[in-house]
């Protein structure tokens, strides 16, 4: 799964998947989600297993307007109509238990801080808030966290935090997704500076919002919008969104590492 969305904000002009050794058979499908996934198979054994993907796009983010979304929409609570509510009726779900209801006290305790009720206002602060109060940890560990062990822990991965972010929108009713992708910024290439998890695997969430659409937020740089982030798969749940996946025969001791690279380069 590295093959980015082409949409009408991110043009794919180029490219390529090269895998070693060469498999006996390549299949591209599109997944539930409508995801790129190349599926493939090996007849021969090998003591190594390379999938170097690599693309070129343009990319034309579309700025996030309040005015965009829908007059009904734009203040907090409000319903989806019924139309949207049967398709987004897994995406509002919660995915993780919280017994206590601690992810529920947590929102509830940074919406209580301001009387304004606009939507838009309302998520920027939830997602400024994850940015501000966790620490971000570098987690090479499969999976992801419970969004009440990053609560407690404090701290997490961007993943970590795209799904905490996910279960504490859907606290106040509103549909999100996980989001799997590149964080690129054109400013600061060749910087050490720079913005968390650039130079990797990214991950993110999306929020529909009647009339906007599926709007990006990305908790771990507190950025809302897509100008730096770009899509290769959405998910109703991150476990759905795994770069690589697989199944291979041998001894319990065979597997030793996995190595992702990202070179990211302006034109």
């Amino acid at each position: 799964m590295s093959r980015p969305r082409d949409s009408h904000d991110l043009r794919l002009l180029e490219t390529s998947l090269t895998v070693a050794p060469p498999p006996e058979a390549v299949r591209w499908i599109h997944d539930v989600f409508g995801n790129s996934i190349a599926v493939t198979s090996f007849a021969e054994k090998s003591s190594q297993l390379v999938f170097e993907s690599s693309f070129r796009v343009e990319h034309f983010p579309v700025p996030t307007d309040v005015e965009c979304i829908e007059p009904y929409a734009r203040e907090l609570p409000f319903n989806y109509s019924r139309e949207d509510s049967v398709d987004l009726a897994r995406t509002k779900e919660r995915q993780y238990p919280d017994e206590h209801h601690e992810v529920d006290e947590w929102v509830k305790s940074h919406l209580d801080l301001s009387t304004d009720r606009n939507t838009l206002n309302a998520l920027i602060r939830l997602n400024t808030a994850v940015h501000d109060e966790f620490r971000y940890l570098r987690r090479e560990e499969m999976g992801v966290q419970t969004p009440t062990a990053t609560l407690r822990l404090g701290s997490g991965s961007c993943r970590d935090f795209a799904v905490f972010m996910m279960e504490a929108v859907r606290c106040i009713g509103l549909a999100a997704r996980f989001v799997s992708g590149y964080l690129y910024d054109e400013r600061l290439i060749g910087s050490e500076a720079g913005l968390v998890g650039s130079g990797a695997t990214h991950a993110w969430l999306q929020v529909y919002l009647p009339g906007a659409g599926w709007v990006e937020f990305d908790p771990t740089n507190a950025l809302v919008g897509g100008s730096n982030l770009i899509r290769v798969a959405v998910a109703r749940d991150a476990a759905q969104a795994a770069p690589l996946a697989g199944e291979f025969i041998g001894e319990p001791g065979d597997f030793l590492a996995m190595n992702v690279s990202v070179e990211v380069r302006a034109q």
